[in-house]
């Protein structure tokens, strides 16, 4: 037998690949370009429509019924945009009470309790009285204002004083503060201003109702029937003031630096204690803002079950998926409030949430787009 055939041999021979390419994530040395979070933010909501109708198909369900059905029921006619715009209005206020505090890196999870407050502070105007039945409305629905504001501004301010005095967990002590405003409100509704043992006060008087549309049919025929209120005229300019103060102001930019780098922000004498209460403030009003225009503009009544009706936690993720712009937010309440419109049809109701929910971890999941950079490398096959 010769050397060579008894030797082993050393080379081996290299198998093709599959697939000559791998998928690289590389941490972002620079800012993405302007579009490109809405883009990204765009992209997840349609991966999680996707997503949504693919679980509808599972269960039996018709993905393309169901979204065109949501679609009818939200903007079909001039009257369900109506009804949609009453929906967004709530959903706008705490997205921008949200919005505020996110911007600063303050995760106020407690929208929903200040929303709460709010409706509790405009409805005790009415209830206590702090006014009689009888005084204009121009007076009044200040007032309603003023007062829930009040609250709300109170109630966030509670969790940004244990942050900022005692380095308490916001997240905790604000989603702990909406079950203590739940149970506050329904004591009220219970045991001081029920009506006749139901779970409901009395009804507002009409100079406590904010005005709709549909007042004016009247002088103006082409608005009957429209349920569209004064609080999404609120909402808007709150929206406008709010883009003002976040990048046209002193305060504005002093938010962004501490969300963006505190250290930076204590180096310049930026006063953060106090920030994170004012900021926690703002955040409440605004909320609370919404809970008025809740309790005046459609319920016209303290009442549990239509106000607690998960607009604080909504507000959430509207707020993400604007990516804290109050501009956008005000196209993305729309969104949502077509979503819970359309949810009062869809069997089973619970379709809008599982929606709102896949929608959520979608833009979560999509933030590692804005982090990282993914290039796809070919590999070079070994001789």
């Amino acid at each position: 037998m010769s050397q060579n055939s008894s030797q082993p041999s050393n080379a081996v021979m290299a198998s093709p690949r599959r697939f000559p390419y791998r998928i690289q994530f590389e941490p972002r040395l620079q800012e993405p370009p302007r579009w490109f979070p809405a883009l990204v933010a765009l992209g997840a909501v349609v991966v999680a429509l996707i997503l949504g109708g693919v679980i509808l198909a599972v269960v039996g369900g018709d993905p393309w019924r169901s979204y065109a059905h949501i679609a009818r029921a939200s903007f079909g006619n001039v009257g369900v945009l109506s009804d949609t715009l009453v929906k967004a209005t709530p959903i706008l206020l705490t997205s921008l009470a949200c919005a505020i505090a996110f911007r600063m890196k303050l995760w106020n999870i407690g929208a929903e309790g200040q929303f709460i407050m709010g409706a509790f502070g405009a409805s005790a105007v009415v209830l206590t009285p702090l006014l009689p039945p009888e005084t204009s409305r121009w007076i009044m629905l200040p007032v309603m204002g003023l007062t829930g504001i009040l609250a709300g501004a109170i109630w966030g301010l509670i969790p940004g004083f244990l942050k900022a005095r005692f380095n308490v967990n916001e997240v905790i002590s604000s989603l702990m503060m909406n079950y203590i405003a739940v149970s506050w409100v329904n004591f009220f509704i219970f045991a001081v201003w029920t009506e006749g043992g139901f779970q409901m006060s009395r009804l507002f008087p009409r100079t406590a109702w904010l005005p709709r549309l549909a007042d004016y049919a009247k002088e103006f025929p082409v608005l009957r029937g429209l349920t569209t209120h004064l609080g999404l005229v609120i909402g808007i300019v709150a929206a406008a003031v709010l883009w003002f103060i976040l990048y046209r102001s002193r305060w504005g930019y002093e938010i962004r630096l501490i969300g963006d780098n505190p250290r930076a922000a204590r180096y310049t004498g930026i006063n953060i204690q106090r920030n994170v209460m004012m900021v926690m403030l703002v955040s409440g009003a605004l909320a609370g803002l919404g809970g008025m225009s809740e309790v005046a503009g459609v319920v016209h009544r303290l009442q549990t079950s239509p106000i607690a009706a998960g607009y604080g936690f909504t507000g959430i993720i509207v707020a993400w998926l604007a990516k804290l712009n109050p501009f956008v937010i005000i196209l993305a309440s729309i969104l949502f409030g077509a979503l819970l419109l359309a949810g009062r049809e869809i069997q089973p109701s619970g379709i809008p949430k599982m929606i709102q929910g896949i929608i959520l971890v979608a833009l979560i999941a999509s933030d590692f787009l804005l982090r990282y950079r993914v290039r796809i490398i070919r590999i070079e096959e070994e001789a």
